[in-house]
């Protein structure tokens, strides 16, 4: 059935975390945290209205072509040769924190590419919407989960010199009526496979309030490894995607197959008491733990616990709290893995 015929439609993604334990840029998971966008269809001629409530609500721009889930909805319907959104009046709502490593970047990215496929009728595969998603987010370790739920491991393949968008097009910025129209995306940019979670797993998030500059945390990181360091993440992530699928949990385990020497130690000077938290914050020390890593690029503390996740959240917080110059607040939320990505729901 045509979704012309539909009124109103719902779109909800999932937020996510990338970088798992020892999966730099391979390993993510898609949470029971949602962003939200509530549709309807308005008469022919009529503008766009856009309204957002939650996390970032004061400064997130309401333009379409600033935006970036309405930026990135432009982006794929102009390479369709559609230059403007159809009507629409747009409600978002996010409880994702903005910029602290949960994914709000990449669930705003993956509800463009699908707020284009159902405000244009463009009956895209959630494949082919992946590649879209991959042209504005080159990390799928953010948007398979968002867009396919779940535990996923993913890559992207190197394309040819002559696959790349022409340097003259930002991968996120719309074409004007009268530009010149973007190429469509290559096929099967990138790669995924969903593995399994023992559903015992939950992820305790612990958001303290300040952020990370993506740019300072890609800065960090060296140019090259030494063999040792690539060998022992290698070791430990084909151990991780098996362990943590696996009843009953060992935790034991699990908490040393996620230890990391490719991010986390040089990412440490940006999350100040990271340093303890990773060696305080055990199976042993703390009964209910599995694992702790950053979340993304942090600066959020994701503990994958199966108890007390009050408690192994407080302590958390408690060295925050206690971090030169006053320290820092935090939240937490407790979230489940979810299985169900991105979902689209339509109403009469």
């Amino acid at each position: 059935m045509s979704t012309a015929s539909h009124s109103k439609f719902r779109i909800t993604v999932p937020a996510t975390s990338a970088n798992i334990g020892p999966g730099f840029d391979v390993l993510g998971v898609a949470f029971s945290l949602y962003l939200t966008l509530d549709c309807e269809r308005l008469p022919a001629g009529s503008p766009m209205q856009m309204t957002y409530e939650g996390e970032g609500a004061k400064d997130v721009p309401l333009v379409a072509e600033k935006n970036l889930i309405t930026k990135t909805a432009l982006y794929v319907l102009s390479t369709y040769g559609i230059h403007s959104l159809p009507p629409l009046k747009i409600h978002v709502t996010n409880p994702i924190p903005l910029g602290r490593g949960l994914g709000s970047s990449g669930s705003a990215v993956v509800a463009g590419v699908i707020l284009a496929n159902a405000a244009g009728e463009l009956k895209m595969s959630n494949d082919r919407m992946l590649d879209y998603c991959l042209m504005v987010e080159r990390h799928p370790d953010n948007v398979a989960p968002a867009l396919f739920g779940g535990f996923v491991a993913s890559f992207l393949r190197e394309l040819d010199p002559e696959e790349q968008e022409p340097s003259s097009i930002p991968r996120s910025e719309p074409t004007r009526n009268g530009a010149a129209q973007p190429p469509t995306p290559v096929m099967d940019i990138g790669h995924y496979i969903q593995l399994g979670w023992n559903q015992d797993i939950k992820a305790v998030a612990v958001i303290p309030d300040f952020e990370v500059a993506t740019e300072d945390a890609r800065a960090a990181l060296p140019d090259m490894y030494t063999r040792a360091d690539v060998i022992y993440n290698l070791q430990r992530i084909a151990v991780l995607t098996s362990a943590l699928s696996r009843k009953p949990v060992n935790a034991d385990l699990i908490h040393k197959a996620m230890a990391d020497k490719v991010h986390q130690p040089y990412r440490k000077h940006l999350i100040p008491g990271l340093s303890e938290m990773l060696e305080t914050i055990t199976p042993k020390t703390h009964p209910g733990v599995v694992g702790i890593c950053l979340s993304g690029a942090g600066p959020t503390i994701l503990v994958l616990a199966t108890e007390n996740f009050d408690k192994i959240a407080e302590a958390v917080q408690e060295i925050f709290s206690r971090q030169p110059n006053g320290g820092y607040k935090s939240m937490f939320k407790v979230l489940d893995v979810v299985t169900d990505g991105a979902q689209t729901q339509y109403f009469d």
